[in-house]
């Protein structure tokens, strides 16, 4: 579900018909556009929204404007307004994003900034955003992602930022690289002639020359006071004594001058004026439900005189909008208004004052205005605001209904950070007393990645249910608890947890329910899945797409297709599994949700193992690419794995042991286990390659690799132990149903069957395998167990088995074969060695033979450094020496220097 946009925000201000031009400014605004960000730092009313507003708009560049407020604090909330405002120039940008912000568990913010940055690197043209009212931005997470932006912005970006004060961005190292323009409050003061035009040519006051520079001197050029004297002065005669009766600095001039103001207009407007001054933003219906109640609580109590008495709340707004006092259209309709920000402060706190004064009286008046506020917003759909009135009203029972939302928790449409500040802020016997307050506290740490806190909540709330009478409502409240205790197991793999609280989830969860029984049913497939249990994973994964395809769920549709095609790639069917990956990507979008990385690495497994390498390749560094972004994660781990393989079927020995061991210290070093086997199960194909057969048996053996130990004993010519082995592992794979274990305990066992004499065994394995492996085109599987598979397969062929499948796997080898043919010419002086040297491995012998450091071959040859040092030991291994000197003579001996 959308986070509704309140189209507002992204309107420019109006400007008024008579502006006082200031190309002092607007030259200093110009001259900045070759830099990252141009600052307007100031106090209120110093035309900071008017100035930017008349630049963009004469600017030749287009603009995305911005208007924040406190609700932007929450990161998630600021980001999704950002992509609104920048989508009102570049309609498609931020589409993928936003799709991660409205998933059910999204990934941490830090980790989709960057993808935010990339699509706003592809708009061609150069462009303006503005972010007006950044003073109400004090949220550190939100803070940290504009100042990432900055950093990372790209040339044809140039950021604006209006700003009360000054913001907590690295504005000091953006001033040393020279990429920060500044306006000030000095700056943006009138200037005694500008001073005199917004009075006697704006206001029309035909005010003397010493008068004016009088009313300057006393308001020190601020323009806020200048309106507001000038709106004070349009209804005195004697305008010389008006000024002279100024006296002291800003904060008393205005509240003197807003009591001009106000004392001048009649008691409905005042009426009118102080209690809309709660609202950020208004239009005339929401006015005409805020006061219809105290309207018709005074009809009988007085007759008033006032125009305003007896008309529509659109009239009112339309009346004080011609005079002049302090609002502002925010859409060419002019269907919503809202006060200027200084005058809605004075007008608010006027009316704080007035409950104060009251000694309580006006009190319940005041959250009665704001809760039938939110019963407005919430009739009209923006359950955002509704909310907010609601904590403003004290409305506990109401603000904690809206947080649930329609459907869609209000947590995952952006305000998380304001619900959790709500929640933080009630007593804890009121949270006592509302139990779901507790479990929805935990939601939002959850949501924050504070998993460090939810078990307390979750705690909180079940003391408190002891005293709650047992209904549909607490059983409700059970499973959701359940529910997130399963989610915080997923992310630390604990199958018997997962497995515990999502059983418990689904058995106390109400029916109708569906987003979190949706949401169960995915971490009950993942533990299945993890357990080995595919069948049941299967089906779990199943209904979950079902269910969260038709209620919208679109992430846990995502997170379930994943875990479909996972289970479809191990049962051999590949060509199912690519296009549940194919559907991955479609819901992810272009450029694609994180979560798509899973997808790409399924990819390219099946490109492998089909032998399109340039298809696997392609998307195994895609893979590496989105999954680098995530924090956390081991998936980018995988794709080095896959990648090492590739390199394999290349002849790269060297590149792929380097990738191989550096994937290893990283899964040990951040407790990755469950990709360890994995890792090993590679490095004992890499170790084989490189002559290193008791090496590979230890790894196979420490990892519980029943496989990768057969393969082994097999190179060191011991068939029947393999056989042994491989006759124990297929016979499990065919009881629990493992057609991917199956299918490559049948081609190893089809080679020691033929390495032991036995040619129609291991004929009829091999036949069982191809028949097994045909449907989906499986090729590597083959083709990686080298020449003994290609003289096995020769003979099935001359046998008539299966001819076309295996006239295809041949082919290949004879392809393979021929791509190393001119590197076996070239290493055919190296045959005394037990495994030549690679052409790479013979240029970096060669500077070394002319004394070059190991940082200077990795800069002659473009060779991470780490690279070269495992290209060296390799080649010290295969030459069978320990240094550089020994190498050397070693090389000249069989001339291969």
């Amino acid at each position: 579900m959308n986070i509704p946009i309140l189209s507002t925000k992204l309107y420019i201000p109006r400007l008024r018909t008579k502006v006082v031009p200031r190309p002092r400014l607007q030259e200093r605004m110009n001259e900045g556009l070759h830099r990252k960000l141009t600052l307007i730092s100031a106090q209120a009313g110093f035309g900071k929204t008017t100035l930017v507003s008349e630049w963009v708009t004469g600017c030749e560049r287009p603009y995305a404007w911005l208007s924040l407020d406190e609700g932007d604090n929450d990161p998630t909330r600021f980001i999704t307004y950002l992509i609104a405002a920048l989508q009102t120039i570049a309609p498609k940008i931020g589409e993928g994003v936003l799709g991660v912000l409205q998933s059910l568990q999204p990934p941490p913010i830090e980790s989709i900034v960057p993808l935010l940055v990339n699509e706003i690197s592809a708009v061609p043209d150069p462009f303006v955003l503005v972010l007006d009212d950044y003073h109400v931005i004090e949220s550190d997470m939100t803070n940290h992602v504009l100042a990432f932006l900055i950093e990372h912005l790209p040339p044809q970006a140039h950021l604006v930022i209006a700003t009360r004060k000054k913001p907590h961005l690295p504005l000091p190292r953006l001033r040393v690289r020279g990429q920060l323009t500044e306006l000030r409050g000095s700056d943006l003061r009138f200037t005694l002639s500008e001073v005199a035009g917004f009075l006697n040519q704006a206001m029309a006051l035909n005010l003397a020359t010493e008068e004016i520079a009088q009313l300057a001197s006393r308001t020190e050029g601020w323009i806020a006071g200048l309106q507001l004297a000038a709106i004070s002065l349009q209804g005195h005669t004697d305008a010389a004594s008006f000024i002279n009766s100024f006296s002291g600095n800003h904060h008393y001039v205005l509240d003197y001058l807003v009591e001009e103001v106000l004392h001048r207009q009649s008691e409905d407007v005042q009426h009118f004026l102080l209690r809309t001054s709660i609202l950020d933003r208004m239009s005339g219906p929401l006015c005409d439900a805020l006061l219809a109640k105290a309207d018709r609580h005074q009809e009988n109590e007085r007759q008033s005189s006032s125009a305003l008495a007896s008309v529509s709340g659109q009239a009112n707004l339309e009346y004080l909008e011609q005079a002049n006092l302090f609002i502002v259209p925010l859409d060419d309709e002019r269907r919503w208004y809202r006060y200027h920000h200084l005058f809605a402060e004075l007008l608010r706190q006027r009316l704080q004052q007035r409950i104060d004064s009251s000694l309580g009286a006006e009190e319940t008046d005041l959250d009665a205005l704001h809760l039938r506020a939110s019963e407005w917003f919430e009739d009209n759909g923006l359950e955002m605001e509704a909310f907010h009135h609601a904590v403003a009203a004290n409305a506990v029972d109401r603000a904690a209904r809206l947080i649930e939302g329609e459907g869609m928790p209000l947590i995952f449409r952006g305000a998380a950070t304001s619900v959790r500040n709500w929640l933080e802020s009630l007593p804890t016997k009121v949270l006592d007393a509302k139990p779901s307050l507790w479990v929805t506290y935990a939601v939002a740490l959850l949501f924050g990645s504070q998993i460090s806190g939810v078990e307390s909540k979750l705690q909180a709330a079940e003391a408190a249910l002891k005293d709650v009478k047992a209904d549909e409502t607490t059983r409700d409240l059970v499973g959701h608890m359940a529910s997130i205790r399963a989610t915080i197991a997923v992310t630390q793999h604990q199958v018997e947890t997962i497995l515990v609280q999502s059983h418990r989830a689904l058995e106390y969860l109400h029916p109708d329910n569906l987003p979190v029984r949706t949401a169960t049913t995915w971490t009950l497939g993942y533990a299945y899945h993890l357990q080995g249990d595919r069948a049941s994973a299967m089906r779990a994964y199943s209904e979950a797409i079902s269910i969260s395809g038709r209620i919208g769920h679109f992430i846990v549709l995502i997170m379930a297709t994943i875990g479909l095609g996972n289970i479809q790639e191990t049962d051999n069917q590949l060509e199912l599994a690519a296009e549940s990956y194919l559907r991955v990507l479609e819901l992810a979008g272009d450029p694609p949700l994180l979560v798509a990385s899973e997808a790409h690495l399924g990819l390219a497994r099946i490109g492998y193992e089909r032998n399109d390498l340039e298809f696997s390749k392609k998307h195994a560094q895609r893979s590496a690419q989105l999954a680098r972004i995530i924090e956390n994660t081991d998936r980018f781990i995988a794709s080095d794995v896959l990648l090492s393989r590739l390199m394999l079927a290349e002849g790269n020995v060297a590149g792929a042991a380097a990738l191989l061991a550096k994937a290893d210290q990283h899964a040990r070093s951040h407790n990755f286990v469950s990709l360890i086997p994995t890792i090993a199960a590679a490095r004992t194909l890499i170790l084989l390659r490189q002559g290193h057969p008791a090496e590979a048996a230890r790894m196979a053996r420490t990892n519980e690799l029943p496989l990768s130990l057969a393969r082994v004993q097999l190179a060191q010519g011991d068939a029947s132990k393999a056989l042994a082995i491989l006759d124990q592992a297929r016979r499990q794979a065919e009881a629990r149903g493992w057609e991917d274990e199956r299918l490559k305990a049948l081609v190893l066992e089809a080679l020691a069957l033929r390495v032991l004499g036995q040619k129609s065994k291991a004929l009829r394995r091999l036949s069982e395998a191809l028949a097994m492996a045909e449907p989906s085109g499986f090729v590597r599987i083959f083709v990686d167990e080298g020449i003994r598979m290609e003289k096995l397969l020769s003979e099935a062929a001359s046998q008539g088995i299966m001819p076309v499948y295996t006239g295809r796997l041949l082919a290949v080898f004879e392809a393979d074969n021929r791509l190393r043919e001119p590197e076996s010419d070239a290493l055919s002086k190296v045959r005394p060695l037990i495994e030549p040297l690679s052409r790479r491995e013979l240029d970096i012998l060669q500077l070394i033979a002319e004394g070059l450091s190991n940082r200077e071959i990795s800069e002659r040859l473009f060779l991470a450094l780490s690279t070269v040092k495992g290209h060296i030991q390799n080649i010290f291994g295969k030459l069978q020496v320990q240094r550089r000197t020994e190498a050397i003579v070693r090389a000249r001996e069989l001339e291969l220097l």
